[in-house]
């Protein structure tokens, strides 16, 4: 959420902040605003709405002339949406002006020290506390002041900063809120994330926590909080800069369906070496494997739905104690974790607020942590003992599919892995689920076709009020994952309810016409599942099933059946995905909604 862009170079900065903040626009954001320093003073622009506002209001940048500035898309936390609310803020003489990226937990407390002294604020917002204390320690040293106010702020906050008494310095600020800082021709830059520099160099630095950056357009230097001097590593980004793009499709989120082919070969593929599962990354021996007594799998939204299939998998295949987590709640029951205890964590930008803060509890508590993250360098990366990648490339849209999919796709190799070297499965059998593995992608693309077949019944759905998923076992995971796909993006209320909960309440809410989506893939559970279509069938549901190639049985209790392939019954939420994320899509394109941008949401949410 919110999206910060900061350039101090030879060329003009406004063009460059616009164009870097369309890059964040996926991040999710309710307003924007620029302020350019040409010298002599720092003129300021923002707006409520859509970038499209604020660049008309600037003439495309053109009205700023400067070639240093800041820019900010924000998502709120404080206050409304409004021009007043939007950053860039400002001290009241101007001379100092802040974006900001995250929540100051004690800002209250800090602004009524402030009002006392005289302050006087403009917006309901936590930023422009921090614009206010940076001028009340600000003595002509800005590093000075910077330190003195991270000493002073709780929370988690990404800063740039412009200082109108130093023309030619930019400064930046990390504590819990992503910041990068690339090397451009000329100038350099800073941005909450890799698409927005893309376009101007692939030579980035992570800035750590705590850490502060003054820029100049030839060097940049890096601090700590008590002003030592720091040397940090350059990254280079091999992503291909296409990729950040459309490429033709009318949405990033159906560019990104059809990338899951190719996301889930780069995940698998260079894991897979003559029949065994390598994953060089993993740090981890047999004997640390074998020694796991529990695992915790830790996860927000499709990230906890991907760790909800994967107990499934680790509990049958590798016999291992799985627990699954919502990130945000962690910490809070005082979780009990020590030597035995492997904690995974899931992220799609390897940044999302509840996730880090449920990592250092469990690094506090003594427990080995792995991360399943898909941006290389991401705090959740160097934090976690060991990491694991899943190589998905750049998603941009708001709802998840191919970074899920890549996921599921990491996690089974884990829990193959972690069943082979404990003994828990034969040679044999894991030789054919690596083959079953390999088809998968082809699988997905044969599903992707069925497009029109999808968009079709999805019509039907346009105006519906309530629509229902249902599964038993992993296919109660993948009804999670549909139903949560379908509510953000078309605004429909959806609910995903182990089927055999139905009957203890929920099954009251079912009436004539009530749409119920059912997933039905584990053999095993097939007649179970089918009673419970008849159940709500007979209360007047439009039952659509969701199954394996061969189960006719189903379309007796179905009034709408799509088949997927056959594959082996663990990797199946690979392929009944494809269908429900087709559905949620057409759906929110026939209803007119923001498909990439879903209204109040954020792509990588950097708050608790």
């Amino acid at each position: 959420m919110c999206g910060i862009v900061g350039y101090i170079g030879n060329e003009q900065a406004a063009p460059i902040l616009l164009d870097g903040l369309s890059k964040l626009e996926y991040r999710g954001y309710d307003s924007a605003g620029i302020a350019v320093y040409n010298g002599a003073e720092i003129a300021v622009a923002k707006s409520r709405g859509r970038l499209h506002v604020l660049s008309e209001l600037t003439q495309e940048g053109k009205s700023l002339p400067g070639t240093s500035g800041i820019g900010h898309t924000r998502w709120a936390t404080h206050g409304s949406p409004s021009d007043q609310n939007a950053h860039p803020h400002v001290n009241k003489e101007e001379s100092i002006v802040v974006v900001h990226n995250g929540i100051i937990e004690n800002y209250l407390k800090l602004k009524k020290k402030l009002e006392k002294k005289g302050y006087e604020f403009q917006s309901e917002t936590d930023t422009e506390v921090i614009a206010h204390l940076l001028d009340d320690y600000y003595k002509g040293n800005p590093l000075e002041a910077i330190t003195k106010i991270m000493h002073r702020m709780e929370g988690s906050y990404a800063l740039g900063i412009l200082f109108k008494d130093h023309p030619g310095e930019l400064y930046a600020v990390r504590k819990d809120s992503p910041l990068i800082v690339g090397r451009t021709d000329g100038g350099n830059i800073i941005a909450s994330d890799v698409p927005a520099v893309l376009k101007y160099t692939r030579d980035v630095v992570f800035i750590e926590n705590e850490e502060i950056v003054k820029m100049t357009k030839e060097e940049l230097s890096f601090f700590t909080v008590d002003e030592e001097p720091i040397e940090k590593t350059t990254t280079r980004i091999e992503w291909d800069v296409d990729a950040a793009e459309k490429g033709g499709y009318e949405h990033f989120m159906l560019k990104e369906m059809y990338e899951q082919p190719k996301a889930i070969t780069d995940t698998v593929a260079p894991r897979i070496k003559e029949e065994q599962i390598v994953i060089e990354e993993l740090g981890m021996s047999d004997e640390e494997i074998k020694s796991i007594q529990k695992i915790m799998i830790v996860a927000c939204g499709s990230a906890y739905h991907a760790g909800v299939t994967s107990k499934y998998i680790f509990e049958g295949l590798a016999r291992i104690p799985v627990e699954v987590d919502v990130a945000s709640e962690f910490r809070y029951r005082d979780p009990i974790l020590g030597d035995g205890t492997l904690v995974l964590i899931i992220s799609q930008s390897g940044e999302t607020a509840d996730s880090l803060a449920a990592l250092r509890e469990a690094k506090r508590k003594g427990s080995k942590v792995l991360g399943i993250v898909n941006v290389v360098g991401s705090s959740i990366a160097r934090e976690a003992d060991n990491v694991m990648y899943t190589w998905a490339g750049p998603e941009i849209a708001v709802a998840t599919t191919k970074a899920y999919s890549s996921q599921l796709a990491a996690l089974y190799l884990l829990a193959m892995k972690f069943a082979g070297v404990r003994g828990k499965i034969t040679p044999e059998l894991q030789r054919e689920m690596l083959s079953d593995l390999r088809k998968l992608p082809k699988q997905v693309e044969v599903l992707l076709k069925q497009q029109e077949k999808v968009q079709k019944f999805a019509n039907r759905y346009l105006a519906a009020k309530d629509i229902f998923f249902i599964g038993r076992g992993i296919d109660y995971a993948i009804s999670m994952e549909g139903s949560l796909k379908l509510k953000e993006i078309s605004y429909i209320h959806s609910e995903a309810y182990a089927a055999g909960e139905l009957k203890h309440g929920t099954i009251s809410l079912i009436e004539e016409g009530t749409l119920v989506a059912a997933v039905l893939t584990q053999e095993d559970l097939y007649k179970k599942m089918i009673s419970n279509m008849v159940e709500v069938r007979t209360r007047g549901a439009f039952v659509l099933a969701i199954t394996n190639e061969g189960n006719t049985e189903v379309e007796r209790a179905a009034d709408y059946v799509l088949y997927i392939p056959k594959t082996n019954k663990y990797f199946t939420n690979s392929l009944a995905i494809i269908p429900l994320q087709l559905f949620g899509y057409y759906v929110s394109v026939g209803r007119g909604c923001d498909v990439d941008k879903p209204r109040n949401l954020a792509k990588s949410v950097t708050v608790e």
